[in-house]
């Protein structure tokens, strides 16, 4: 059994670094197209092998302790950043029909709060005044905008009955046993496609997305929340004095961050594995363009597109100052998300009766 779980876990650890590849030079090219820029160019066709080789480069970096650094907790903190995003993938379904945590929802809120004391470990244990006051900052953030997050999310559940991710795709879709509405008014079980996504079960859940996608931008450290890695005042944050190895694990844990939560928004928001076309009278399109692998299809290419998202809004947007980003979270999005999570549970009564 346990060669089985090293096997899966060996996976996808290559699927996230093969991803971290393709967003960092994607990026790279995102944001040049943005800046009128043409981005790398000498490395590889179009500059497709500059990023493999920033990561060679990167590798053979040695890895260098600060005297005064507390050693065990500056080494450990890397591992416990990455480990706490990475263990999140384990509730993400790939296939609606197989067997998934009951829980889901919560494990994944759970788990990636363990990169908190992470982040604050690698502050502390540096050493530095800066790596300090970058973690301080990061921790605020990431602990104030669960809140909202948390609560869009039960917005979500409180629609579905259930925090398992597999019922939550599957009420997205034909396969429901139950009535599913078109913003609470037209029936559409038997249609599929966008019309059962939870973005369009009632017209608050706009709103809820929005909330949910600031939120997650925010944990992620993203443009234009990404006051922990500001560089006019703390260089690089909390991980200033990481390099080689170490500095790449925490680079690799942000850009899995971005794929875990957008994996997430798929699956909650956007159906996850159901294919966006619905049925119309004799075109089949939901039925014909829905399956296991197809499904996969549907579930990463909706989360690419949230990852392009992320990725135009940093490159878009100047970056919030710290009471600024405070405010927002705290003035704007928490009474909103509490707002929309009452308006959810009349929804639900609504739709019900």
């Amino acid at each position: 059994m346990w060669q089985v779980f090293a096997l899966s876990g060996a996976i996808a650890l290559g699927g996230v670094a093969l991803y971290a590849l393709m967003a960092i030079y994607a990026e790279r090219k995102i944001s040049a197209f943005i800046q009128d820029r043409i981005g790398p160019m000498e490395t590889g066709k179009y500059g497709s092998l500059q990023t493999l080789a920033d990561i060679v480069k990167v590798l053979q970096k040695e890895i260098i302790v600060p005297t005064g650094a507390d050693k065990f907790y500056f080494a450990i903190a890397p591992i416990i950043i990455f480990c706490s995003i990475f263990l999140g993938f384990s509730a993400i379904p790939f296939n609606a029909n197989s067997p998934a945590l009951n829980v889901g929802v919560f494990f994944i809120l759970a788990i990636v709060s363990l990169e908190v004391p992470g982040i604050l470990m690698a502050g502390w244990g540096s050493n530095n005044k800066y790596a300090l006051m970058g973690a301080v900052r990061s921790v605020a953030q990431i602990v104030s905008y669960e809140i909202p997050a948390g609560l869009s999310v039960l917005s979500v559940v409180m629609l579905c009955q259930t925090m398992n991710l597999n019922e939550i795709i599957l009420l997205q879709g034909t396969q429901s046993p139950e009535s599913i509405s078109f913003m609470g008014f037209w029936d559409v079980t038997n249609l599929g496609g966008f019309l059962t996504w939870n973005i369009f079960k009632g017209p608050h859940m706009i709103f809820v997305f929005v909330i949910f996608f600031i939120a997650t931008l925010a944990e992620s450290n993203r443009a234009p929340f990404d006051l922990p890695e500001a560089e006019s005042e703390l260089v690089a944050g909390f991980h200033v004095e990481y390099g080689g190895f170490r500095f790449a694990s925490i680079f690799l844990a942000e850009f899995a961050m971005m794929l875990l939560v957008s994996l997430l928004a798929a699956i909650l928001f956007f159906g996850g594995t159901q294919s966006p076309f619905p049925n119309i009278l004799d075109f089949q399109l939901n039925n014909y363009t829905t399956g296991i692998f197809m499904g996969v299809f549907w579930l990463f290419g909706k989360a690419f597109v949230m990852i392009f998202i992320q990725m135009w809004v940093r490159w878009s947007f100047p970056r919030l100052r710290v009471d600024q980003l405070m405010r927002l979270c705290w003035k704007v999005l928490t009474p909103a998300a509490l707002f929309l999570v009452l308006i959810s549970a009349v929804w639900r009564l609504w739709v019900m009766l």
